[in-house]
């Protein structure tokens, strides 16, 4: 995942709304949820729930799939990875001193 993709994912779970939809997606595992589950669970008006869940399906964190008249949303995990890869990939590693003019030169 390279940086922007990583900005556009953080800024759509940047949103209490789309986050406690992305964690309830986590919880359910690959099955997902139907739109209106989520709904029910969460309590949200059908048009900011699609908003919300249309903001998450563009920045690729989840997939939506039609079946007939439901919608069901499941995360991909593969890009959720990717994302916590991406946080991840230097952690610990240190970081060098930036070097300083000294005064006078």
């Amino acid at each position: 995942m390279d940086e922007r993709e990583a900005v556009a994912a953080l800024a759509a779970l940047g949103h209490g709304h789309r986050l406690r939809i992305f964690r309830l997606l986590v919880r359910a595992g690959d099955r997902g949820l139907r739109v209106g589950d989520i709904q029910r669970h969460l309590g949200l008006p059908p048009s900011t729930l699609a908003h919300h869940l249309d903001t998450l399906a563009r920045a690729g964190l989840i997939r939506q799939q039609r079946s007939g008249r439901e919608v069901r949303s499941r995360v991909d995990f593969t890009r959720m990875n990717a994302l916590l890869a991406h946080l991840q990939e230097a952690c610990c590693t240190g970081v060098p001193t930036p070097e300083v003019e000294e005064a006078g030169e």
